[in-house]
């Protein structure tokens, strides 16, 4: 390892403190708007913190003068359905957080790692002996955290997982744009479909209380600038130089942060069971993304394994 994986290394676990203890800010920010406000606002200030970063990665200009199109219109229908699927993943996660903890919400969010392969089969893609493992290690450890003595799962568990389906769409559908176009803008126009989708549910099923808002700010800076702006930018610089395996185990802590952040700031507490089941559920996510790993580096030349891989 160089210098620059250690700064990879070290920009990924920023991201994922980040996105962890914005789960806290998401339902803090709930004290005072509805759910819909809030990621609407969110988004919108995210969009907005992309836009220095979209001038300072424009392409340079051709010898005419001319600078090359960074949109196009298959760019903004793949990125207005990819914004389309955000929203809806993010306002289940949004809603979820007022009927589940935020421990809660971060591990079975993290599910989105097993879900990625698993729906990756509908396309053409290999699943690994080790992704199956982990998937059921991880079904397993959600029982334990989820199911209550009498055998129900809290109705925000629910619309946790079905977000998490969302993210693994997301997340293919980020694979298959993001070789194609500027990630950056299409990045940009996602947020901003979501911000508009948002405030729109907003206004017709909020109410909008200027005062609420501005009571709300904190949390909803924090979601925006940081979660979106921030936490995406130092992504993007830390892919150049990340190695796969460093970065399936750091991202994955997201879940950790989350449970940490809800413990320490809300005072959130986890039983025996829930505290296995948490454990079971984050081993099952490193499974399935370090076995295929691991079987890919055997059948790869020594030499090629030590270039480093972007993770999505």
């Amino acid at each position: 390892m160089n210098l620059r994986h250690y700064r990879a290394d070290a920009l990924m676990l920023i991201t994922a403190l980040i996105w962890g203890s914005t789960f806290v800010a998401q339902r803090l920010g709930m004290d005072h708007i509805g759910p819909f406000l809030y990621t609407g606002l969110r988004f919108a200030i995210g969009a907005l913190t992309l836009l220095p970063l979209i001038w300072l990665l424009r392409k340079p200009a051709a010898a005419d003068g001319r600078r090359p199109a960074r949109v196009s219109r298959p760019m903004l229908l793949g990125s207005l359905v990819l914004g389309a699927v955000l929203t809806l993943g993010i306002n289940l996660q949004q809603i979820g957080l007022m009927f589940t903890t935020v421990t809660n919400s971060g591990f079975i969010t993290g599910l989105y790692v097993i879900l990625v392969p698993v729906f990756g089969l509908f396309i053409g893609m290999r699943t690994h002996k080790g992704t199956w493992a982990g998937a059921l290690l991880a079904l397993i450890g959600m029982l334990l955290l989820s199911v209550n003595a009498d055998f129900q799962v809290a109705p925000g568990d629910w619309l946790q997982l079905v977000g998490a389906a969302c993210w693994a769409v997301h997340v293919l559908l980020v694979g298959a744009l993001a070789s194609r176009y500027d990630a950056i803008m299409v990045s940009f126009v996602q947020f901003v479909v979501c911000a508009s989708v948002s405030l729109m549910l907003a206004l017709i099923f909020e109410p909008i209380v200027l005062e609420a808002v501005r009571q709300a700010l904190p949390a909803i800076l924090y979601g925006g600038v940081l979660a979106v702006g921030v936490a995406f930018t130092l992504q993007v610089v830390a892919q150049k130089d990340a190695i796969t395996s460093h970065a399936a185990i750091i991202l994955s802590l997201e879940a950790v942060f989350a449970a940490l952040a809800g413990w320490l700031i809300l005072g959130e507490t986890l039983s025996l069971r829930g505290l296995l089941g948490c454990a079971l559920m984050l081993s099952g996510m490193l499974l399935a993304q370090l076995v295929p790993i691991y079987l890919e580096r055997r059948r790869t030349p020594p030499a090629v394994q030590q270039e480093p891989a972007g993770h999505h």
